[in-house]
């Protein structure tokens, strides 16, 4: 099957000459990052940053550290746009959940699982589709040659893409994020190397269901790297055993 690449819309050169080009997969928007080194004759591995549905924009300057750091480490990344966000269509259902969720956090309520699988399910089923013919598009780009992690959230998402697509062969995945019931059974399945980041005080969401989720993930090798500290109060040397992970098993 004849793959069609990422449709690149701009190009700059950052810092150290890494090179950031954005592009679109149909209507969907990305971003690619590779090394100054990159090419034809020496094709890099590749990382998926993941993020939360908070829109490309918002998200750009953590998503940008995060790529310098792992192109300093020999690797490229891209991320894209997640269903029903940035300028992307909303998805009904999920502003819908996000309503509820919103309502039972005012109200003092537990968050129920209803309300967890309405805003998260929707979003990975859409997803997990699209990051896999991004991941086409990308590989067919001759200075990428695998093989591929995937880094970041939602923790749903990296899950079901981890177990969907066997290119991913290792994965860093963020807790703090909703994880409706149907993913821990997933979780179970899942056998790639992964490595857990863990805020002990994240004020949103569950520590118990974290480390649950922990267990239950069917890897024989799976490290839970955990801080103290609220959602946004993640260490800058996480990431250096987030890229010693991805060293051992991209190279």
């Amino acid at each position: 099957m004849r793959v069609t690449p990422p449709h690149l819309t701009s190009e700059q050169r950052l810092d150290g000459g890494v090179r950031e080009r954005a592009f679109t997969l149909g209507e969907i928007p990305g971003i690619l990052w590779t090394p100054a080194f990159a090419s034809a004759s020496a094709p890099v591995p590749l990382i998926l940053l993941g993020h939360p549905p908070l829109g490309l924009r918002r998200m750009y300057p953590r998503l940008v550290d995060r790529a310098r750091r792992s192109a300093a480490d020999g690797f490229a990344t891209a991320t894209i746009e997640l269903p029903g966000s940035g300028e992307r269509p909303r998805l009904p259902a999920v502003e819908e959940a996000r309503a509820g969720l919103r309502g039972a956090r005012e109200a003092g309520e537990p968050v129920t699982d209803e309300i967890i699988d309405a805003l998260v399910l929707p979003l990975a089923d859409q997803a997990v589709p699209e990051w896999r013919s991004a991941l086409d598009a990308l590989l067919s780009l001759p200075e990428i040659g695998g093989p591929v992690g995937y880094s970041g959230g939602v923790l749903s998402l990296g899950v079901r893409l981890a177990l969907a697509e066997p290119r991913v062969v290792a994965a860093c995945l963020f807790a703090g994020s909703f994880v409706p019931r149907a993913v821990f059974e997933e979780a179970r399945q899942l056998t790639v190397p992964l490595h857990v980041l863990l805020q002990w005080d994240d004020e949103g969401n569950d520590r118990q269901t974290a480390l649950d989720l922990f267990d239950a993930f069917g890897s024989a090798e799976k490290t839970l790297h955990a801080n103290m500290g609220g959602h946004t109060g993640v260490p800058s040397f996480a990431g250096d055993a987030a890229a010693r992970f991805f060293t051992r098993h991209l190279r």
